[in-house]
């Protein structure tokens, strides 16, 4: 398989897979039981932590394409319940364990965990800050359903990070690449206040940051063979095939 043909193959299962962790209510009751309130504290704080005790605004610029309300009161509400190095390691659990259910049992996780390792280890972490964290995170080698979900977790940070990369190179700000995207109603829900629609001019440009968030990330995708991309992707599909009902 080709170099792009397998980027294009794998982001957006893993990037849906992901969304539908942080989404997902389960995720939400971990955070609750370790004692954050209901709202986006240990998303903000288990995800962006990190970063360490950063300011708000260091997180929102690292971050990006959430509004700044949502981070800056996400961040604010989950800093008193634990330090940022303990919220990551309870976010990477319910990762982990929400993995645990929705990766189906004869997946080969051993295969992925190995060609999705090769391709953590083989990133160039200049600029992105926030999947230079995640890589960091240690991951258990007694739990390979659990390492594996984590190991997609972290693949999409990189994918995000590039992205937001890209769409800044691209001339787009990230609220004009969230309404693009996704329009003004979704926009909202992810923290934009009163977004408002963007010129249709625009599109070109969002397309352009694909593009670049694709080459990108290219260079990881080189370090493994032809044969090795075809395996991954189809590992990725294996794996994030069974979708939460």
């Amino acid at each position: 398989m080709e170099i792009f043909d397998c980027i294009a193959a794998v982001a957006r299962p893993v990037h849906d897979f992901g969304d539908e962790f942080m989404s997902d209510d389960a995720t939400a009751a971990i955070g609750l039981r370790a004692g954050f309130s209901p709202g986006r504290g240990f998303y903000c704080r288990g995800r962006f932590g990190v970063l360490g005790e950063a300011p708000a605004s260091v997180v929102q610029a690292v971050q990006g394409f959430l509004g700044p309300d949502l981070v800056a009161t996400g961040w604010r509400d989950g800093r008193p319940v634990m330090p940022a190095e303990e919220a990551v390691a309870c976010y990477a659990e319910a990762v982990r364990t929400w993995g645990r259910a929705f990766i189906p049992a004869d997946a080969d996780v051993e295969h992925f965990n190995c060609l999705a390792q090769q391709l953590i280890d083989a990133a160039d972490a200049d600029a992105l800050p926030l999947f230079a964290g995640w890589r960091a995170q240690p991951v258990p080698g007694d739990d390979p359903v659990g390492a594996a979900m984590q190991r997609i977790h972290v693949l999409r940070e990189h994918r995000g990070a590039c992205h937001l990369a890209a769409v800044r190179l691209s001339g787009l700000s990230a609220r004009e690449a969230m309404v693009v995207n996704l329009g003004v109603e979704q926009a909202t829900h992810y923290g934009w206040r009163e977004p408002g629609p963007v010129a249709a001019a625009l599109i070109p440009h969002r397309q352009r940051a694909e593009r670049l968030t694709d080459e990108l990330q290219a260079p990881l995708y080189a370090m493994l063979t032809a044969r090795q991309r075809a395996d991954f992707a189809r590992l990725v599909d294996a794996l994030t095939g069974a979708r939460p009902s």
